[in-house]
């Protein structure tokens, strides 16, 4: 063979290696590292067989109460499972208004319109994505002129950075709002030197497998401090049991945690703090190389984030349907959260908006475009992403 056609078939080599496919979430990188500890928990699980609240869901709980610094915990189904069964617990119902942040994923409203409750959408700080303190207090003016009373407000760890939780408690005392955190994107999260779990009068979050601690399938989980609201979660996630099985007390659901599933949480646990640790230092190198191109996320003083996504604004005007295509023919997966807003939604659309409306929300669904982000990402891979995002910029 010649030099010129080696040179050529190396090139040919070296443009197909380059477009191989990033992985936007590589849960196939992580299996791989935990391999013999994951199997030997599954097999622990299909050798003693107990499937529905096996000893392995008390163990979870237990890890992740000390974990976060809560009292309680109660597993169960998913994150949309915790939210509705807090708001069951809290007899959330027609009447009530709950105060949510419209620029989220539409699993933090669909539980409270299940309970027949009206979610009140308010709008958020364009530079953290989470609920905005002033958009809360003209939320609970417009429930009052609606005839609503207000009843509870779900603040949003959004893409794994928590809320301003200081300001929102401090509305929320004075208005006499329960507090649910959904940190279904943020666990592991700190907010001014405390882990997520303890802020509010309880916490949600999920284990949904894209998560950054994500099982195998569906699951969830409740914080509190509160023995009492433990006590009645407990019951709800069973039917609304009492003493006796077959004398259900109160209205409930089959919310439980799959044993198999606590299983493999157990596991991923160990590593987690070392999985976050990595998904920061991808965030620090991502902020260093677009920062002057794009709109980089923000941390407030004194937050930590897990980073559950990397999400940036693009500039004003730019085609974002067009600089995801040039992305994705650079092997460079893209994904929008969230392209409508949940007040920009079919079936939720009816619903009251906070005076003076949601600029922000709006703006952001217009913009936003997230990069991939996990722990597996190679230093190659961060800087072929930043190429390709400054790439596609300058094109």
């Amino acid at each position: 063979m010649s030099t010129t056609q080696e040179g050529a078939k190396n090139q040919t080599m070296n443009q197909h290696l380059r477009s191989e496919p990033i992985p936007f979430i590589d849960v196939g990188a992580q299996r791989r590292r935990l391999g013999a500890s994951l199997d030997a928990a599954v097999k622990r699980v299909l050798d003693h067989c107990q499937f529905v609240n096996g000893p392995e869901v008390f163990e979870l709980e237990k890890q992740l109460a000390a974990y976060s610094g809560a009292k309680h915990v109660i597993g169960c189904a998913s994150g949309t499972d915790a939210i509705l069964m807090v708001m069951m617990a809290k007899n959330i119902g027609p009447g009530d208004a709950v105060f949510c942040p419209s620029f989220t994923f539409i699993a933090t409203a669909s539980p409270v319109a299940r309970t027949g409750a009206t979610p009140v959408y308010v709008d958020v700080d364009e530079a953290t994505f989470n609920m905005s303190p002033e958009s809360l207090k003209s939320g609970i003016a417009t429930a009052r002129k609606a005839g609503l009373k207000p009843a509870a407000v779900i603040p949003v760890d959004l893409f794994g950075q928590p809320a301003d939780h200081d300001a929102i408690a401090e509305i929320a005392r004075a208005e006499g709002l329960f507090v649910l955190d959904d940190a279904a994107q943020g666990f592991g999260a700190s907010y001014k030197g405390r882990k997520l779990g303890t802020f509010g009068h309880a916490t949600a979050t999920s284990f949904f497998p894209a998560k950054p601690l994500g099982c195998f399938g569906d699951g969830g989980a409740i914080f509190t401090d509160d023995d009492e609201l433990a006590a009645t979660l407990r019951s709800i996630r069973v039917h609304g049991q009492g003493v006796d099985k077959y004398d259900n007390v109160r209205l409930g659901l089959t919310g439980r945690l799959d044993t198999m599933q606590a299983a493999v949480l157990i596991e991923k646990l160990k590593i987690f703090d070392d999985e976050v640790a990595a998904r920061n230092k991808v965030a620090e190198r991502y902020a260093r190389g677009l920062s002057n191109v794009v709109t980089v996320p923000r941390l407030s003083p004194g937050n930590t984030s897990v980073w559950a996504q990397y999400t940036i604004r693009l500039p004003e005007g730019t085609d974002r349907d067009g600089f995801a295509a040039a992305l994705k023919a650079q092997g460079v997966p893209t994904a929008i959260y969230y392209g409508k807003s949940m007040h920009q939604q079919t079936a939720y659309k009816h619903y009251p908006v906070a005076e003076g409306g949601l600029p922000a929300c709006e703006s952001l669904s217009q913009d936003v475009i997230s990069l991939p982000m996990h722990a597996y990402l190679t230093e190659a891979d961060q800087e072929r992403v930043i190429a390709a995002v400054r790439g596609a910029l300058a094109g």
